[in-house]
């Protein structure tokens, strides 16, 4: 059976081509771009050559076929995606301002999105991570109970908690991070926090701190510490590493961190070295960006080892 499973939102993307117009003017949009977090991190787990699963949710429409047939052709298990004839797929708009900022509006609630179908464990063999989004935890209260007791269930079946928080403020509404995240920190083995999300789930304004904090959980092994433009720099119990920083030409910065999440854990799983997961993870998130549309990036085994080498 696959190797790493996911739970979380399934939409598509309608994207402004060009930085700087905003939602309420009159304009091009692009798209429909298969999307959300995480169909883009399973989608790249995929193509990087690992075995994979997503359990969500999608219309039977035209965008719902958008998103399956991608997934379906990069190899990712949909067994576990519910097909609703009554509610059509979940829809996010962008945009990108100069400053690199991003504006959404989603239209996740009342969809297939937050609906996943249901799974029988028995029938997941041997599963080696269940990655979870803090968006998806968002999207709604019922369905991040879903995700968290899927989590809960994997993890008892062997498999071991990777969590991106990737808050988005559009999401939480008026409720608090500890609100929505819960236990989810307890159980933890791979964290993909920004700077700003570290200092919200540990309450440290120092990052050192921060770090060490999240380190008296019991089961944390890696924190993957994302600092935009100053790259990521990946913690273990034992020792530090800076990601190397790939120059490339950016088009779209959508799904970067998610295709660095996926590769980072299919290096951990390949048995890499932090540094050399960590080089496949910097890898992957620089040929997303080079693509408009959140998983248009050429990323493969092939394309990841060549960028690596040019460092």
């Amino acid at each position: 059976m696959c190797e790493i499973w996911t739970m979380g939102e399934m939409l598509v993307e309608i994207m402004r081509p060009t930085v700087g117009v905003e939602l309420f003017d009159a304009g091009e949009f692009r798209g429909p771009f298969p999307s959300g977090a995480p169909a883009i991190f399973i989608d790249t787990v995929a193509r990087l050559g690992h075995t994979s699963g997503i359990m969500g949710g999608v219309g039977n429409d035209d965008f719902g076929k958008n998103i399956l047939d991608r997934l379906n052709k990069d190899g990712v298990n949909t067994d576990y995606v519910l097909k609703s004839d009554e509610q059509s797929t979940a829809v996010a708009f962008v945009t990108y301002f100069k400053d690199g900022t991003r504006k959404f509006i989603y239209h996740i609630g009342n969809t297939p999105a937050v609906h996943p179908k249901p799974f029988d464990i028995k029938d997941i063999n041997n599963p080696k991570y269940f990655h979870m989004m803090g968006c998806s935890l968002m999207a709604s209260d019922d369905f991040k109970e879903k995700i968290i007791d899927a989590a809960m269930t994997f993890a008892k079946n062997g498999a071991k908690i990777s969590f991106d928080p990737n808050i988005r403020p559009e999401l939480l509404g008026n409720r608090t991070v500890d609100e929505v995240l819960g236990n989810v920190l307890e159980n933890c083995a791979v964290l993909m926090p920004g700077v700003d999300e570290l200092r919200m789930l540990t309450g440290e304004t120092d990052i050192y701190k921060g770090i060490n904090k999240l380190f008296t959980y019991p089961k944390m092994e890696v924190v993957a510490l994302k600092k935009g433009s100053k790259g990521t720099t990946l913690y273990s119990r034992t020792e530090t590493v800076d990601c190397p920083l790939y120059k490339v030409q950016e088009v779209d910065p959508t799904g970067a961190g998610d295709c660095f999440d996926a590769a980072l854990l299919c290096g951990l799983l390949e048995g890499k070295s932090l540094l050399e997961a960590g080089k496949m993870a910097s890898a992957a998130g620089a040929l997303n960006v080079m693509k408009l549309g959140p998983m248009e990036g050429d990323i493969s085994p092939a394309t990841i080892s060549t960028l690596v080498l040019s460092k």
